[in-house]
C-alpha cells in the first residue's frame, strides 16, 4: 500500500513543481512584455522630435501630422545657422565645458565626503546627509535673484566660470547621498588590511576604493552631467552672449512670429546627442553603478 502511495505522492509533486514553474515563466513574460510597453512608451516622444526634425515647417505644422510628408534636411541646416549664420559651436562647447568640470569637482569632493559619512562615519552623520538632501528643497527661482544679485556685484555674469560653481553647488548634494550607497558596499576587511599595510587615505581612495566603487563613479558622474547639460533657468538668467549654454541656444528658434517646430525639433536632436552618446557609451558602468547600492 505504501508502496503504491509513493509514486502518487511524487507524481503529485512534479505536477504542482510543472505547473508553478509554468506560472512563474507565465508571470516573467508579462512583465517582459510590460517592460517592453513602458520602453516604447517612453521612446515614441523621442522617435516623433526625430521624425519632425526631417520635415518642412509647414508639414511639421500640420494637426494631425503626416507621417508620409516628404522628408528634408533643412531643420538641421538652419541649426547650423544655413539662413541666419549663427554657429552653434560656441554654445555647445560652453555646455561641454561646464558640464564636465563641475562633474569632476562634484568627484573630487564628494567622494571624500561619502568616504567620511559611510566608511569612517562621524557622529550623527543622518543628520548631516539630511541637511545635503534640505538643499535640493529649496525651488531654483527662490534662490534666483540672490544668485543674480552676487553675481552682479562679483563681476560674473555671462561667466563660464560661474556656470561651473553653480552647477557643482547643486549637483553635490545628490552625489554624496548615491556615492554613500555605493561606498557602503566596499568590504571593510579590505581597508582594514591596507592600513595595517600603512596605506594613507589618498592611497586607499585611489587605489583600492576607486576601483571597487567605479561603476557607482560612472553612474554619479553621468547623472551629474546630464543635470549640467539640462541646466536652463540659470543659464538663461546668468549669462548673455559669450557664456551662454546649448539650452539657451535652443530656446532662441522659438519665435513668436512663423513656423518653427521642425527647427526646434531638429535642435533638440542635435542638443540631444552628446547625453545619448555618453549614456549609451557607459550604459554597462551605468546599470552596475544603479544596482550596486540596491537592497540585496
Amino acid at each position: 500500500m505504501a508502496a503504491t502511495l509513493a509514486p502518487r505522492a511524487t507524481g503529485a509533486a512534479r505536477a504542482a513543481a510543472a505547473g508553478s514553474g509554468a506560472a512563474a515563466r507565465r508571470r516573467r513574460g508579462a512583465l517582459g512584455l510590460l517592460a517592453w510597453l513602458c520602453g516604447v512608451v517612453f521612446f515614441l516622444p523621442v522617435a516623433w522630435m526625430f521624425l519632425t526634425s526631417l520635415h518642412g515647417e509647414s508639414d511639421a505644422a500640420t494637426n494631425p501630422p503626416s507621417l508620409t510628408a516628404p522628408l528634408t534636411l533643412q531643420g538641421y541646416r538652419e541649426f547650423f545657422g544655413a539662413s541666419t549664420g549663427v554657429s552653434p559651436w560656441p554654445p555647445l562647447i560652453n555646455s561641454l565645458s561646464v558640464s564636465v568640470l563641475s562633474t569632476l569637482l562634484v568627484l573630487v569632493l564628494s567622494i571624500p565626503a561619502a568616504y567620511a559619512l559611510s566608511i569612517k562615519p562621524v557622529r550623527k552623520w543622518t543628520d548631516a546627509m539630511f541637511f545635503f538632501l534640505s538643499t535640493k528643497m529649496l525651488p531654483a527661482v527662490a534662490g534666483l535673484l540672490p544668485v543674480y544679485l552676487i553675481a552682479e556685484n562679483s563681476g560674473l555674469l555671462d561667466n563660464v566660470a560661474l556656470l561651473v560653481v553653480l552647477y557643482t553647488s547643486m549637483n553635490l548634494p545628490i552625489a554624496v547621498w548615491m556615492m554613500r550607497s555605493f561606498l557602503a558596499e566596499v568590504p571593510v576587511e579590505i581597508l582594514e588590511a591596507a592600513s595595517l599595510d600603512g596605506a594613507g587615505l589618498p592611497t586607499v581612495l585611489t587605489r583600492i576604493v576607486a576601483p571597487v566603487v567605479a561603476p557607482g563613479v560612472a553612474a554619479t558622474s553621468l547623472i551629474c552631467f546630464i543635470f549640467s547639460w539640462n541646466e536652463l533657468l540659470f543659464a538663461r538668467v546668468l549669462t548673455g552672449v559669450v557664456a551662454g549654454t546649448a539650452p539657451v541656444f535652443l530656446t532662441g528658434f522659438v519665435t513668436s512670429q512663423g513656423l518653427f517646430l521642425a527647427k526646434v525639433c531638429a535642435a533638440a536632436v542635435c542638443v540631444s546627442l552628446p547625453v545619448l552618446v555618453a549614456g549609451f557609451a557607459a550604459q554597462d558602468k551605468l546599470v552596475q553603478g544603479l544596482s550596486l547600492g540596491a537592497v540585496k
